[in-house]
């Protein structure tokens, strides 16, 4: 029995495909066309494996082969491995051909690998395409997929993950549209502790990685992951593609994610009403101009009850939404840029009366630079529509801005760094220059401004001067000038250079 691939082997062989690109296309890019050939790989290897068994099993070859009852995914025999290996030109073609048979066959994958063109200019001319992907395929004919080879289950989630980061890392900028830093995922997660059970939605979900750790912490509190109803919805084409293939290799092939633009259409919609959740978590992009103000002013869903944000910055215009989509229990955690806590004008209003609804619970400061795309610093916002009596009429802040790991490109988010703002958040505790918890009446005479400076100082208070010492060794020092100075006039004189 041949031995069994670990994570660290599979993420190393897997990102050894990168190479065969970096270079060649853009890295914004390619990322496409591993993640579209890794998904083919991992489809045909598994259909292959539960074929094989279905056949030991029942002697019958032929359902085992060719009944797609008999499997989860089934892959149509143009679409197996073993044929994608056997091509040797238009290879671009016969990819894309495999990929719309999976589709087909597979009503749950629809859409999925469309956004994956293997056939692009990108790739070069014809003959050089060929060649290119030609690779691919080889490097991806030594890894085997199938669960039988893998040493732990779930294994190729987790590399999928590994995969996205590293993507986004090396598309710099343009990273930020697809990830969010697993760290910063983890704390917004720890901080809305999800449970079995709920119905958890992400509105602008990227590549998934929110509803994935929300899936996580479920089962490392010894829910049923299972157990939950997620739900996303993503503008980017491409990034849908990923997310759905994210959702699928981590084993969650019931989960809603939906094509769109959430402002201007959301899709999460019942009977005419928006659907309602017990958690919505997201990381919206920053300040976004064009947002959607002209549908916004025609919103049929009472999304904009505090105000329609400005037409340039359309920061609140998530908020807004994700408080439309919250359940009478519900919590939200959502990650802005600081100037939403302080901007005036339209804003301004629209933070006044969700302050004066009591709905934030805590307002966390993170540190500069963690996010791909922006160097500046954001917040987290916890809101929550059924606050413990204790905490109505309170905010707690976090001035969380200080403390981190500084990276090569990004700074991070450690594990007790985390753990400290939790244990602030969750014992709703005041820790000197780090967190404090305000009233709103004090927040309504700082006219409902939430710059976090404002409430949680952490500058160094400087030292009492004690004028008499100072005094003390000043004379002090005018006597051993004085000293030293006869001394250098006596050394002179000696050498001849005064009389």
């Amino acid at each position: 029995m041949s031995e069994k691939l670990t994570f660290e082997t599979m993420k190393a062989k897997v990102w050894e495909a990168a190479d065969i690109l970096r270079g060649s296309i853009d890295s914004a890019d390619y990322k496409n066309y591993i993640f579209g050939m890794l998904f083919l790989k991992r489809l045909s290897d598994v259909f292959e494996e539960e074929a094989e068994k279905i056949e030991k099993e029942t002697g019958d070859k032929d359902a085992a082969w060719n009944d797609p009852d008999e499997h989860q995914f089934f892959v149509p025999e143009k679409a197996r491995w073993s044929e994608l290996k056997k091509s040797s030109s238009n290879i671009g073609d016969k990819l894309n051909k495999a990929c719309e048979a999976i589709e087909d066959k597979n009503n749950v994958l629809e859409g999925l690998l469309a956004s994956i063109d293997f056939n692009t200019d990108k790739l070069g001319e014809p003959k050089q395409r060929d060649a290119t992907l030609s690779q691919l395929i080889q490097h991806f004919s030594k890894i085997p997929m199938r669960n039988s080879d893998f040493a732990e289950p779930d294994m190729l989630g987790r590399v999928y993950e590994y995969l996205i980061e590293k993507f986004a890392d090396d598309a710099g900028k343009k990273g930020g549209e697809f990830y969010t830093p697993r760290m910063v995922v983890k704390l917004i997660v720890e901080l809305l502790e999800p449970k079995e059970g709920m119905r958890i939605c992400d509105p602008t979900c990227g590549s998934g990685g929110m509803l994935i750790e929300s899936a996580h912490y479920v089962e490392q509190h010894g829910g049923n992951s299972k157990n939950l109803s997620l739900f996303g919805q993503e503008k980017n084409i491409g990034t849908w593609g990923i997310c759905k293939m994210n959702m699928v290799l981590h084993g969650y092939v019931d989960v809603n994610i939906e094509k769109g633009d959430t402002i201007r259409d959301p899709k999460h919609v019942k009977d005419g009403q928006l659907m309602l959740f017990d958690r919505v978590i997201a990381n919206p992009p920053f300040s976004l101009d064009k947002w959607g103000r002209e549908e916004a002013e025609k919103d049929g869903f009472g999304r904009f009850s505090y105000g329609i944000p400005p037409k340039t910055k359309g920061d609140f215009a998530f908020v807004e939404h994700m408080i439309a989509t919250l359940n009478s229990k519900g919590k939200l955690g959502v990650v802005v840029p600081h100037g939403v806590l302080f901007r005036g004008a339209a804003e301004g209003k629209i933070r006044e009366g969700i302050i004066k609804d009591d709905l934030i619970e805590a307002i966390i400061g993170l540190p500069t630079n963690l996010f791909y795309g922006t160097g500046i610093p954001a917040a987290i916002l916890i809101m929550n529509r059924d606050k413990p009596a204790e905490r109505k009429g309170k905010i707690i802040i976090v001035n969380a801005v200080d403390e981190y790991q500084e990276g090569k490109n990004q700074n991070y988010l450690r594990d007790q760094d985390i753990e400290k703002i939790v244990r602030a958040v969750r014992e709703y505790i005041d820790i000197d220059k780090y967190s404090r918890i305000v009233s709103l009446d004090e927040i309504k005479e700082n006219d409902y401004n939430l710059n976090i400076s404002r409430y949680v100082d952490t500058t160094m208070e400087e030292p009492p001067i004690d004028i008499k010492a100072v005094l003390k060794e000043l004379k002090e020092i005018e006597v051993r000038r004085a000293e030293i100075g006869k001394k250098m006039d006596a050394y002179l004189k000696e050498l001849g250079y005064v009389e």
